[in-house]
């Protein structure tokens, strides 16, 4: 199922995109957000407008429903012996592997989440990657502080305040749980988005003779000191108004080359971080369908 951006969106701005990543990412606070957006109240558009169109709307992120009748979708605690302890995912398996034996098998996908926690939009590309045969696993980096709190500015400031160390530390361990599955047919993929896309370049780093296939989306690179670790195959999307994360590109990529990796970089024109997300007004129809569709494409090819 297809959506289309909200009309509103195409008359935004680039500047109130750019300042929404801004606090998105806690460079500036909600206070300087709302300051900026008020000047543009001067060319005719009202606050209600332009924080329709920036500001997630989950009702609009569902593109395969918790009921479909081809998956099944439960929560599932694991442990993360170097990072938080108890930790839980959202699992949704494929509707082929409920009941069914465990000479059944299905790669496994892990999903990781933006920096405000497990919000419907994740647990919907869980889903959607189920519906196509995937097993997948989205963690809740925020479960050990009461899990995704039900809207984004509180999941941000807790996920801010959260040790950086041992998040990657309980991605790692829920990677290496979901690879366990007894579904498993052993190949582990992955895909992240934003903070997700950091997590995939990072898991890619620390774990590469683990994992199968990555597919950060708009994601700055794992810590330096281990970036050469990062063996592929590994596909990155990045968007072509993200300078932020673009910036970060080219020494990733010399790296990258200079180590043989086997990896393929798409930048998509004149979308903005976050093109992926179908709550928002960011949400470029067209891209995002290509860019899933190379990303379920490179999943078949490298897990199946």
């Amino acid at each position: 199922m297809s959506k289309s951006a909200a009309p509103q969106s195409r008359v935004i701005p680039q500047e109130a995109f750019d300042w929404y990543d801004e606090y998105a990412h806690g460079v500036i606070d909600r206070r300087t957000f709302m300051s900026r957006l008020a000047t543009l109240t001067a060319v005719g558009l009202s606050i209600g407008t332009l924080t329709s169109a920036l500001i997630p709307n989950y009702a609009l992120a569902e593109q395969v429903s918790f009921n479909d009748a081809d998956i099944k979708a439960t929560y599932e605690r694991f442990i993360s012996p170097n990072g938080y302890g108890e930790c839980q995912g959202y699992l949704v398996l494929p509707k082929r592997l409920v009941g069914a034996p465990a000479t059944e098998k299905a790669p496994v996908v892990l999903v990781v989440h933006e920096n405000r926690g497990l919000n419907p939009y994740i647990k919907d590309v869980a889903r959607r990657l189920a519906k196509q045969g995937f097993i997948a696993f989205a963690p809740d980096a925020l479960f050990p502080v009461g899990g995704y709190p039900g809207n984004d500015d509180d999941g941000r400031a807790l996920q801010a305040s959260m040790d950086k160390a041992k998040l990657e530390e309980d991605f790692i361990a829920a990677a290496r749980y979901i690879k366990q599955h007894p579904q498993s047919n052993g190949k582990l993929g992955g895909v992240g988005f934003c903070y997700g896309g950091y997590g995939v370049n990072m898991l890619a780093a620390s774990i590469p003779e683990e994992l199968s296939a990555a597919v950060p989306f708009y994601g700055t690179p794992g810590a330096e000191a281990l970036r050469d670790h990062v063996k592929g195959p590994i596909m990155l999307q990045f968007a072509g108004l993200d300078t932020r994360v673009n910036d970060t590109w080219p020494a990733y990529e010399a790296v990258l080359k200079e180590n043989k990796a086997d990896y393929v970089a798409y930048n998509y024109a004149d979308v903005n971080h976050g093109f992926h997300n179908d709550s928002t007004g960011r949400y470029a129809e067209a891209e995002a369908e290509l860019a899933w569709s190379r990303t379920l494409a490179f999943f078949n090819k490298h897990l199946m």
